[in-house]
């Protein structure tokens, strides 16, 4: 006997406001379990999103352009079976629906208690939860950039405030309409007139890492510190065992044994594994160590996390690295993907360069860049010998972490890049 079944947007990380960009399937078509059905893109990443059972498409519930949250249904399916089974099955999953109308109940009293009062553009106070119809993402979004929601005006249904408000917002305090940073507006040129000219759209992710680069370089003081390691000992294992992870199906490249340094340095000087909490008087210190890792795609950067990375040896880091950064590269990277970082590593030896000062990416304290590592002669008592150096640039939030720390943890950081026994053990 068939039934009516609901699709739901599934668990994305906690994301709200996530935009649908692509619907896969009409209505009639008939889908097994685990087909994508639609594309949702968020602000640093695209989804598809499958169906949790096979059946015929009766309904399709969104339209390009929606947005969506966990639990938003996506289109009803004509599923064949008991549905006694199935609510069953299921039962562990209805609690989204119980949450639905008391989100909307916290959204119809905002509207009246929202004020009108002028910003004083430094960073403003948090409006009270019940003052503003703003969805959770929002809101983190706001207070990640300082503003205060009862200064917005909401263009979403019922005159919700959703992200591209916050970022309007931001955008005019930023270009003189207010004090904001006191930044004039950008002049204006017709670049046509000096010869052809192409103009193409920022993709989602490239003004998503706009924003947030800009915001961790003027709200963070950066200060980059220098340093070269020696990493002849450790190349020559990575050689000597390459073609051990290839038979595995995955590359054993130098970045898997930076992961490791990091980790034994943040266990070190455990400041750089920490954030400043939302007020910016206390000090979060973090027990586990996850890494972001900045990758490039042909959408912009993004920043997956590989999660306990002390827990892993260098092979389960290689093949993790190298999973995470195919999802990368295809755009199936989720939001949970790329949360939860404790510190961020960008390297650039594939590339080339000698050093680089890489943006802190907020909340992280810190950020390592890496370069191509070179030989180098270097002086071992009274002769020159040839070493493989690898240049490193660290820069941090020199409101958390002074000079002599950030020394001490490059130090230690190039002393466990040069001991492969410790990195392998």
């Amino acid at each position: 006997m068939a039934r009516i079944e609901d699709i739901l947007v599934p668990d994305i990380g906690g994301a709200d406001d996530v935009e649908v960009i692509e619907i896969l399937v009409k209505p009639g078509d008939k889908v097994q379990e685990e087909d994508p059905i639609i594309t949702l893109e968020g602000d640093k990443a695209t989804m598809e999103v499958p169906t949790t059972m096979g059946g015929v498409v009766k309904e399709i519930k969104v339209k390009i352009g929606d947005l969506v949250a966990e639990g938003s249904v996506i289109l009803t399916l004509e599923v064949e079976g008991d549905a006694k089974a199935a609510k069953k099955d299921t039962s562990s999953g209805d609690s989204t629906e119980d949450e639905k109308p008391k989100k909307e109940e916290s959204g119809q009293q905002s509207t009246a208690a929202r004020t009108s009062k002028s910003p004083d553009f430094k960073v403003e106070e948090a409006a009270p939860s019940g003052d503003v119809y703003a969805s959770p993402g929002v809101r983190r979004l706001a207070h990640d950039l300082g503003v205060d929601l009862r200064n917005i005006g909401g263009t979403g249904p019922k005159s919700r405030i959703i992200k591209q408000d916050v970022f309007a917002y931001v955008k005019k305090r930023l270009t003189g309409e207010g004090d904001g940073l006191q930044v004039g507006p950008a002049r204006k040129v017709d670049f046509a007139k000096f010869g052809k000219v192409e103009t193409v759209p920022l993709t989602k992710i490239n003004k998503a890492t706009a924003v947030n680069v800009h915001r961790s370089w003027v709200t963070i003081p950066h200060v980059t510190q220098f340093n070269d390691a020696d990493i002849t000992d450790m190349e020559a294992f990575r050689q000597k065992n390459k073609k051990k992870a290839a038979d595995r199906g995955y590359k054993l490249t130098p970045l898997v044994f930076i992961m490791k340094a990091v980790v034994g340095a943040l266990k070190e000087v455990p400041k750089f594994n920490a954030s400043l909490d939302a007020t910016g008087d206390n000090l979060v210190y973090k027990k586990y160590f996850h890494l972001g890792i900045a990758v490039d795609t042909p959408n912009g950067l993004v920043v997956p996390v590989v999660k306990d990375v002390d827990k892993k040896d260098i092979y389960e880091l290689a093949k993790e690295l190298g999973e995470i950064s195919e999802k990368a590269r295809d755009n199936k990277l989720t939001p949970a993907d790329m949360a939860g970082s404790c510190f961020t590593i960008s390297s650039l030896g594939g590339i080339g360069g000698t050093a680089f000062t890489p943006i802190v990416n907020a909340p992280d304290v810190g950020i390592l860049g890496v370069s191509r590592s070179k030989a180098t002669p270097v002086y071992e008592g009274d002769k020159l010998v040839p070493r493989l150096m690898l240049p490193l640039s660290l820069s941090y939030d020199h409101r958390v972490i002074d000079g002599a720390a950030a020394a001490r943890f490059i130090v230690d950081l190039s002393a466990r890049l040069g001991d492969v026994k410790g990195l392998t053990k």
